[in-house]
């Protein structure tokens, strides 16, 4: 008797545990690879980028998403990529190896170029904000761009500088990266277009500190501003030796310039006379753009800096596609976000033939106290 009343009890508590077995076995993992500089000079942006994706991530998982009729937890695969070609190349044939489906990022143009090759082989889809106009020239039928482009970023800051600033002479330096160096070609061919002369283009590195040489030659040309090509680590001691060298004029950069970075480094340097853009609507006047602000504060402790809006909705994109195609192959869930309409925190995301951003508004910002501030929409 008391075999056979252990022996119901066993079974009943096998039942029992049925439903929960089966539900764990419901959920499928996805894994996501996270490509971004953790350490060295622009870790700041690296951790800001890694951020937003996590954000995503956290807010899929807790729904959660159901794809061929499996619930599905994204799992994140994060390797540092140092902002470096070879270590970038490293990375991603780690992530191809480890069997991840998509990959948000890379940040740097430099790395992204060599990177993909090896994400392209592999049939990975990409979510990059690279701006390098030659990355979505490749070809490749899983690469997306889900930020604004070189020719964006430099082209309204150009702009800007001619219609609003009214400039009519300026300098340009680039950090003779990849994204460094489109940056500033868009600059300079949208800045002559319309009436600005370049009086010098110089070109240092993005491991540089040092600028005197560059700046001394500079101020004998006596521009109106000068424009950099390159990123924060470069950017917030550039604007520091000018104000030392008293040249009181502009700096103007894109986006890798346009981060709480720039006055960490730059001091009081960094002020109204810094201008700079990026990809994007101004997140403070969209209802959207300001929850995310908020949330990523209370979350980090930190503000939102420049892209991690971006990987934010990279993620969300990816979700979304898998969604649409059923499925959480990139072969089927590339295709799908190739013609995918969706409304993101940073604006709307539809893609060309090349897999660039249809429209993407570009908001020109000053700085204030440090801090980047939004000026307006182009």
């Amino acid at each position: 008797m008391f075999k056979r009343v252990s022996g119901l009890n066993i079974i009943a508590a096998s039942l029992a545990l049925i439903p929960a077995f089966a539900m764990a076995q419901e959920a499928q993992v996805v894994k996501i690879g996270f490509s971004s500089p953790l350490t060295g000079p622009q870790a700041s942006a690296g951790k800001d980028n890694q951020g937003g994706l996590m954000m995503a991530v956290e807010r899929l998982n807790a729904q959660p998403i159901t794809v061929g009729g499996k619930k599905i937890k994204f799992e994140v695969i994060a390797e540092d990529d140092q902002a470096d070609p070879k270590q970038g190349v490293a990375v991603a044939q780690k992530l191809a190896d480890q069997g991840v489906k998509a990959i948000v990022g890379p940040y740097n143009s430099g790395v992204t170029i060599p990177a993909s090759r090896v994400y392209n082989d592999a049939g990975i889809v990409v979510a990059t904000v690279a701006s390098n106009p030659k990355i979505t020239q490749q070809g490749f039928a899983t690469l997306f761009r889900v930020a604004a482009s070189d020719s964006q970023l430099g082209g309204k800051m150009a702009l800007y500088a001619a219609k609003e600033l009214k400039l009519k002479r300026v300098a340009v330096i680039d950090d003779r990266t990849a994204y460094g160096q489109g940056l500033a070609e868009e600059f300079a061919k949208v800045a002559k277009a319309n009436g600005i002369e370049v009086v010098s283009k110089d070109f240092t590195n993005d491991k540089a500190t040092d600028f005197t040489a560059i700046l001394t030659s500079i101020k004998g040309k006596k521009p109106d501003a000068v424009f950099l090509g390159g990123y924060a680590p470069q950017g917030g001691p550039i604007k520091r030796q000018m104000k030392q060298l008293g040249i009181d004029v502009p700096l103007m950069g894109g986006d890798g310039i346009c981060s709480p970075e720039m006055g960490r480094l730059g001091g009081d340097a960094i002020g109204e006379s810094v201008y700079c853009t990026q990809g994007g609507t101004m997140l403070d006047k969209a209802k959207d753009g300001k929850v995310f602000a908020d949330d990523y504060q209370k979350k980090y402790s930190r503000p939102a800096e420049t892209y991690a809006v971006s990987f934010y909705d990279g993620m969300m994109l990816i979700a979304q596609a898998m969604k649409q195609a059923n499925s959480i192959e990139p072969k089927a869930f590339g295709p799908a976000l190739a013609k995918i309409s969706y409304k993101g925190v940073a604006g709307q995301y539809d893609f060309d033939a090349n897999h660039d951003l249809k429209q993407s508004p570009v908001t020109v910002y000053r700085f204030k106290d440090g801090l980047p501030v939004p000026l307006t929409s182009y």
